[in-house]
């Protein structure tokens, strides 16, 4: 027996629904309303008349954030399931298109997004001008299957079902400090020579400090003062002569402010994976741009 939707049984409109889900997830109404591209006040009345055409009150204010009612809680995962849907409809849409045109958005790590990623978007421009590019420079994975982006470079296998992936030549990452840095600490010619030199690390050192002491550096804690999440801020510490850095050797070697370090110490090597969604990648418009990107990181 087929099933038959009564549409009449239906009393709210849908776009409020998606408004209530990304203020939701966003956890404020400014943040909601920039992810949407909305004006807040928009994005207000819009939550506003869906609470009235539901009865009930979706939010309650907490400082300058909005916390879920037990109402907006109990209706969150239905709304979650109407947006997962709806991103499905737009996968499938996007998919069928054999456009060389249109727009594509890319995720990549902060400095892969400007030092390596920039060059081959400049390039892939000039091939292809009908390809729009966004270019999400971010340290987090960001989610493709919530289309946040069609394709990302990533240093790890996804593991999801819906996500494809290709494994390129692997990066490799060595030490880096200006002429004069490595002058203030004698000019070490070997790793037992940086015992006390000073390192940039990320907000945890501990996979650095492995890394290094299976090269036999002997670096504790006390040799990183400067810490930072972000890649981009790291790199510009290390060529401004703050203490040593660790970047990929193809940024690296192209940076006339800076020299490796201990050049005849093996690089560190880390996987590059450039994925997708697998719907996406039935799209002329993704595939080419996947395989510009594969052949210029491999080649690069």
């Amino acid at each position: 027996m087929r099933f038959c939707m009564d549409w009449r049984a239906i009393k709210f409109d849908w776009n409020r629904a998606r408004t209530f889900l990304v203020t939701a997830e966003e956890g404020s109404l400014s943040a909601a309303a920039r992810a949407l591209g909305m004006a807040q006040p928009t994005l207000g009345r819009q939550v506003d008349a869906l609470e009235e055409e539901l009865g009930v009150v979706l939010f309650e204010r907490a400082g300058r954030g909005l916390v879920l009612t037990p109402s907006g809680l109990e209706l969150l995962d239905h709304v979650r399931a109407m947006g997962e849907a709806a991103g499905r409809m737009s996968l499938v849409a996007s998919g069928q298109t054999q456009s060389v045109e249109g727009a594509i958005c890319i995720t990549a790590s902060e400095i892969y997004s400007a030092y390596v990623l920039a060059p081959i978007v400049a390039k892939m421009r000039v091939k292809y001008p009908g390809i729009t590019v966004e270019i999400v420079a971010s340290n987090a994975a960001i989610d493709l299957k919530r289309r946040e982006a069609d394709i990302a470079i990533r240093n790890f296998r996804p593991t999801q079902p819906d996500l494809i992936a290709r494994r390129l030549a692997d990066d490799r990452g060595r030490l880096y400090a200006t002429p004069d840095y490595l002058k203030k600490i004698g000019n070490p010619t070997r790793p037992e020579e940086l015992a006390e030199a000073d390192f940039i690390g990320f907000d945890t050192t501990d996979l650095m400090i492995n890394g290094l002491n299976k090269q036999g550096l002997p670096v504790t804690h006390a040799n990183f003062p400067l810490l930072t999440s972000s890649h981009f801020v790291h790199w510009e510490l290390c060529r401004h002569g703050a203490a040593i850095g660790i970047v990929p050797e193809r940024i690296g070697d192209a940076e006339p402010l800076v020299k490796c370090v201990l050049p005849d110490l093996p690089p560190m090597e880390f996987p590059v994976w450039l994925t997708a969604h697998r719907e996406l990648h039935t799209s002329r418009r993704v595939r080419i741009v996947f395989d510009f990107l594969a052949a210029e990181l491999d080649g690069g």
